[in-house]
C-alpha cells in the first residue's frame, strides 16, 4: 500500500505518517510536507524521486505528473490500466492525504492551489480503490480502521470522497467570491454588483442538527456560511431542551432587535419579547429590570411561550421578574449571575437559557421557493433619525423623538403590513402581518389600549389613505413616522395637520415578509 502526503496544514501530519509507516504503508511526500517528515525522521520518498522531474516554477508544478496521477486514477478492475502502469513503470497510490492552500486567510493568485485540488479530485473520482483525506480530523479514524481491517471499507472511501469534493467545491467558491470583489485587479465591485453576479456560490457547513424544523414533523438543522463565524457559533446553552428551528429564528430576531434599539443610546438598556418573529413587547429604559417590566406589560398574554432577549448581563433581580412572569421558551442574555441561572433553571426545566455575544451584521438574504431562489441585500435602517423630515406644522418634542425612534425600529422588524405604537420608549401596540394597513393600525390600537394616548406610532410603508392615520389619531396618538411616497401624501399630511399631530417622513420603506 502506498500513500501520497501533500498538505498545507501540518496538524497531525507526523503522527499520521508514523502510524501509516507502522502499518507497512510506503510514504511519498512533496515539498514542505517532505521537509517536515525528514525533520521528524519519518522515512519517505520525495515526489521528485517518483516522477523523475524536479519541482519547478517556484513550486507551481510538483505533483502534476503521470507518475502521480496515473497511480491515483488507475482502475484496478481494468486489465488495460494495469498494462499501462506496467509499460510506464508506474505504481498505484492507494491513499492521498492533501489539504489545500489557505486561500481565504489571505487571498492572492499564489494561494490558488492547482496541484492539490487535482490530486484530491483524482482520488475522490477513483474512490472505489483510493482513499482521500482532506482534514486532520479524519486521521485517527482512518488509522484505526487500517489497524483493524488492513484496508478502508467501500463505505469509508465513499464518505471520504464526498468530503473531498465538498472541500474542493468550497475552495473554488472562495476564489469565485474573491474574483467577484475585484480579485487581483484590486477594483472591488459594489455590493449590488457582487449580488448580481451571474452565479452565486454559497457553501454552507452544518453546525448542529435541531430538535425539529418549523413543525415537529420537519427535520431541521443550522448551517453557517463557510469561512464565517456567526454569533450563533458562540452561543452557550446553560439549560433547557434542544433548540428547534423556531427557537433559533425567534431568538435571532429578538437578539438583533435589542441591539438595534440601543445602537445610538449609550447607557440605555433594551429588552425584547418575541413571538413568531414579531415583538410582543420591546422597551428601552435605564435598567434591564425596568425594560423587562415595561416590555412584558405591553402584551403579557402574547409573551407566553415567547423569546425573552435581555440586552446585557442578567442578574438575579431580572431573573426573579422573568421567573414570576409568563413561561418563556427561550431566554437569551449577554451573561448571567450564578443565582440568576439557578432561579431560571428552577422555574421550568425545558426553558432554553442562552448566553451570546453581539450579532454579526446582516449581509445577504436568500429565500428559496422550490428550485427558485430570491436573493437580496439585507434590510438595513439606513436613514438615521436626524435625517428624517418633519412635514407638519407641529414638530416632535424630545420625548416624542425617543418614542418615534423605538416605534420605527420595532416596526422595521415586524411582519408587514405593520403598525407599531410606542410610549415612554416601550412598544405598547404591535399590529403585524395584516393585509390592510388600516387593520394593522386597528390591531395596534387595540393592543395599546389606553397607552395609545400621547404615544407615537410608526408605519413600515406609506399610508395609502388617511384612514389608517385617523384610526391612530382617534386613539390618542400624537406623533407618527412613516416612509412617505404615496400619491396621497398631501392628503395624509393634511389630516395630520388637522389633528395637530407630528408627522415625520423617513423616505425609507421596510416591508418584511
Amino acid at each position: 500500500m502506498r500513500a501520497l502526503l501533500s498538505v498545507w496544514d501540518k496538524t497531525g501530519l507526523v503522527e499520521l505518517a508514523r502510524g501509516l509507516a507502522a502499518r507497512d504503508v510506503e510514504l511519498i511526500a512533496s515539498g514542505g510536507t517532505a521537509a517536515v517528515l525528514s525533520a521528524a525522521g519519518v522515512a519517505h520518498r520525495d515526489v521528485a524521486e517518483v516522477t523523475g522531474s524536479p519541482e519547478m516554477l517556484d513550486g507551481r508544478v510538483k505533483t502534476l505528473h503521470p507518475a502521480i496521477h496515473a497511480g491515483i486514477l488507475a482502475d484496478r478492475d481494468q486489465a488495460s490500466h494495469w498494462a499501462d502502469l506496467e509499460r510506464e513503470g508506474f505504481a498505484t497510490i492507494d491513499l492521498v492525504v492533501c489539504n489545500l492552500y489557505p486561500f481565504s486567510s489571505n487571498p492572492s493568485i499564489e494561494l490558488i492551489d492547482v496541484g492539490g485540488p487535482t490530486m484530491v479530485r483524482a482520488a475522490a473520482k477513483n474512490h472505489a480503490h483510493v482513499g482521500v483525506l482532506t482534514s486532520p480530523d479524519q486521521y485517527e479514524a482512518v488509522l484505526e480502521e487500517l489497524t483493524v481491517n488492513g484496508s478502508l471499507s467501500a463505505a469509508t472511501r465513499h464518505d471520504l470522497a464526498r468530503a473531498a469534493f465538498a472541500h474542493t467545491c468550497a475552495y473554488d467558491a472562495e476564489i469565485v467570491r474573491w474574483l467577484d470583489t475585484g480579485g487581483a485587479l484590486g477594483a472591488p465591485a459594489t455590493p449590488s454588483e457582487q449580488l448580481l453576479a451571474p452565479t452565486l456560490h454559497l457553501t454552507l457547513e452544518r453546525r448542529e442538527v435541531l430538535r425539529y424544523g418549523e413543525n415537529p414533523h420537519q427535520v431541521g438543522a443550522r448551517y453557517r456560511l463557510a469561512g464565517e463565524t456567526p454569533w450563533w457559533d458562540g452561543v452557550v446553552q446553560h439549560a433547557g431542551s434542544a433548540l428547534s428551528y423556531l427557537n433559533l429564528f425567534d431568538a435571532d430576531a429578538a437578539w438583533r432587535l435589542v441591539h438595534e434599539l440601543v445602537a445610538d443610546a449609550p447607557g440605555r438598556r433594551a429588552v425584547a419579547i418575541i413571538k413568531h418573529a414579531n415583538a410582543a413587547g420591546a422597551a428601552v429604559a435605564a435598567t434591564l429590570a425596568d425594560a423587562f417590566e415595561a416590555a412584558l406589560a405591553a402584551d403579557p398574554q402574547s409573551a407566553f411561550g415567547g423569546v425573552v432577549a435581555v440586552g446585557g448581563h442578567l442578574d438575579d433581580e431580572v431573573a426573579s421578574l422573568i421567573a414570576a412572569g409568563p413561561q418563556a421558551d427561550v431566554i437569551i442574555a449577554a451573561s448571567y449571575d450564578d443565582d440568576a441561572l439557578t432561579r431560571l433553571r428552577a422555574r421550568r426545566k425545558a426553558t432554553r437559557i442562552l448566553s451570546a455575544g453581539p450579532p454579526e451584521p446582516l449581509a445577504l438574504s436568500v429565500r428559496t421557493m422550490g428550485a427558485t431562489a430570491l436573493v437580496q441585500e439585507a434590510d438595513e435602517l439606513r436613514t438615521p433619525p436626524d435625517q428624517w423630515r418633519c412635514v407638519t406644522r407641529t414638530s416632535p418634542s424630545d420625548a416624542q423623538w425617543r418614542d418615534l425612534v423605538v416605534a420605527w425600529r420595532v416596526c422595521a422588524r415586524t411582519t408587514s403590513n405593520a403598525i407599531v405604537i410606542a410610549r415612554d420608549e416601550v412598544a405598547v401596540g404591535v399590529g403585524a402581518g395584516q393585509q390592510s394597513r388600516v387593520v394593522a393600525a386597528d390591531v395596534a390600537v387595540a393592543k395599546a389600549g389606553t397607552f395609545a394616548r400621547g404615544a407615537a406610532a410608526a408605519s413600515d410603508a406609506f399610508f395609502p389613505f388617511a384612514d389608517g392615520l385617523e384610526s391612530l389619531v382617534a386613539a390618542g396618538v400624537v406623533a407618527v413616522v412613516q416612509p412617505g411616497g404615496s400619491v396621497r401624501d398631501a392628503e395624509v399630511i393634511a389630516a395630520a395637520d388637522a389633528a395637530g399631530i407630528v408627522m415625520m417622513l423617513t423616505g425609507e420603506r421596510h416591508f418584511r415578509h
